[in-house]
């Protein structure tokens, strides 16, 4: 098995409904009531729209962190 060359790969994308605009953020979250503690479900997000995306999930008590996408391990 090779590896792709990161060039190769699509571009990220944010989350956000209806947005096509390439994804600067990984909004990493967790729903306590499904997941163990140490798991992180990551939502992509653009400057505009990581704001909300990120109050959307501190209401629900779900955000953890916000990192950049270039923080993001390799996709397997």
């Amino acid at each position: 098995m090779t590896q792709s060359d990161p060039a190769d790969q699509a571009p990220l994308i944010c989350s956000s409904k209806g947005c096509d605009a390439p994804a600067k953020h990984a909004v990493l979250w967790n729903n306590p009531k499904i997941h163990t503690p140490d798991r992180r479900k990551t939502w992509l997000a653009c400057d505009e729209h990581e704001p909300s995306l990120r109050q959307f999930l501190s209401a629900r008590g779900f955000w953890k962190e916000t990192q950049p996408v270039s923080d993001l391990p390799p996709a397997r």
